[in-house]
Order: structure tokens, then sequence, then C-alpha cells
């Protein structure tokens, strides 16, 4: 049976209930099951995702592992994978989401298959192919040559020998 009290913290966190809230909140379960964990209140834990979609609802709200904190990171390869490194073990996995919903399956089903199936049924586990990252830095910021505004200094391109912001920038790309 899963934990009641912690889906309701990420649903509330999510703003709703979904199989993909489900499947963010099982990763978190799994992980559990293997490496013994609380939130993290700086960058103790790092996840890696490999989606944007609902699940990192679940892993930002149960693990406090977020965008603004440093270790919540994003690698836009739209697959259903999570991975997990804890710096002060030097413990690391991933989890991949291998369980596919019948094409005829009912929302609520496939909701509750999630919560209640076991995790060995869900995940596939192996260590994460991406080296754990850095620590997040600190940035000087810049001003932009072209409309003023400032930007982290490490977000800066030279046009004509002068700083400006990426929003401003034009990407050659040829």
């Amino acid at each position: 049976m899963y934990d009641i009290e912690k889906w309701e913290k990420a649903a509330a966190f999510h703003g709703h209930k979904c199989g993909g809230l489900a499947i963010g909140f099982k990763a978190v379960e799994a992980l559990m099951q293997h490496i013994t964990t609380g939130a993290a209140e700086d960058e103790q834990i790092v996840c890696i995702t490999e989606n944007d979609a609902c699940g990192v609802d679940a892993i930002q709200a149960l693990l406090s592992c977020t965008i603004g904190k440093g270790n919540m990171i994003y690698k836009p390869l739209g697959k259903m994978a999570f991975n997990f490194y804890f710096r002060e073990k030097g413990e690391a996995l991933r989890l991949y989401f291998k369980a596919a919903k019948a094409e005829d399956m009912p929302h609520d089903e496939w909701l509750e298959y999630i919560l209640n199936a076991p995790a060995e049924e869900l995940f596939d586990y192996s260590k994460p192919s991406f080296e754990l990252p850095e620590r997040a830095r600190l940035f000087r910021s810049e001003t932009c040559s072209i409309c003023g505004e400032r930007a982290r200094e490490d977000k800066f391109r030279l046009k004509d020998g002068k700083p400006v912001c990426l929003g401003c920038f034009n990407e050659y790309d040829r």
C-alpha cells in the first residue's frame, strides 16, 4: 500500500491527481526502497530528469529537488526516467518507467495500477549515464548592451565586441 499522506502532498503541490504524477510518486517510493533518504535541505540529493512531465512535481514535492535550488536538472530526452545522486553517500540510481498503458484502459484504472503496482513491475533500475553535476554556482550579473537588462554572466555572447544577453543575441546556426 502506498503512503496516502505523501501522495496527497504531491497532489497538492501539482494541483491534481494524474497518472504522470503517480509515476513520479512511485519513482520516489522505488528510490527509497534502494537508498534511504528524506527531503534535501540543499544539494545532498540531485535529480537529473529526462522529461518535463507531471512526475517531476512529485519529486520536487517529496525530495525537495528543485531547479531554483540547483538540485533538479532537466535534460530534454523525452524519456520517463529519473537519475538520482546522493553526494554524501556517493550513490546513484536511474529509474526508467517501463510500464505501458493499454490503449483502452480508463484513466482511473491506470492511476490505481501505478499507485498499487510493485516498483519492480513499473521501473527498470540502472546506473545513470550522466556524471554527478558540480554544485550550483553563483554568477555575477552583467548588463546587455542592447536591451539594458541584467543577466547571469555565463549567459552572454559577444556581438560586435559588446556583451549581449541570449534574448538579444541572434544565433548563427548555418
